[in-house]
């Protein structure tokens, strides 16, 4: 487990983004089996018990973190105190047509839609990710029947820079201006 596990990284004023620990397999589960969080995610199914979410966390989060220094982050409702979904960074070596980058990416729990959460959480992770980590471009693919999520990157400042095809979806590919 990282030491900086139950440090808050990103502070926004209606949230909080930390790492990820292996306690927070329940809420990894619950937003990950939700039908309509990860209806555009092309990830669907892949996490269909604590184990499964216990893996992803482990694997792929964790690990990542010490590998890159970065990955997905817990986001955390301040008004209830809820673990609600994530958002963060992470390197992606098939994005970008091949060409490689780092990818923002976020979930939530459909109570929180509606709000301004995702595009909140995102603007300051991108402030993070250049800020704080250095990072000069961060794009983002969203499948361009997720016009909510098209909605929020635009909000967030990224542009809109290609469209294409890629493992059987369509895609929009936005980067950072």
């Amino acid at each position: 487990m990282s030491e900086l596990s139950n440090t808050t990284l990103i502070d926004t004023p209606r949230l909080q983004m930390r790492e990820f620990t292996l306690d927070d397999a329940d809420a990894v589960l619950a937003f990950s089996i939700h039908p309509e969080v990860v209806r555009y995610t092309g990830d669907a199914g892949k996490v269909n018990s604590l184990e499964d979410a216990k893996r992803v966390i482990k694997d792929y989060w964790l690990a990542g973190y010490r590998e890159h220094g970065f990955a997905r982050y817990a986001l955390i409702c301040k008004q209830d105190n809820q673990l609600i979904g994530f958002c963060g960074i992470k390197y992606e070596p098939h994005l970008n047509r091949g060409a490689g980058g780092i990818d923002i990416g976020y979930r939530m729990l459909p109570d929180y839609w509606g709000q301004g959460l995702a595009t909140e959480a995102v603007k300051a992770c991108l402030d993070y990710a250049h800020s704080t980590l250095g990072v000069e471009k961060v794009y983002a693919e969203v499948m361009v029947e997720n016009s909510a999520s098209s909605k929020v990157l635009l909000k967030a400042g990224m542009r809109h820079i290609d469209s294409y095809q890629d493992d059987g979806y369509q895609l929009y590919l936005y980067e950072t201006c």
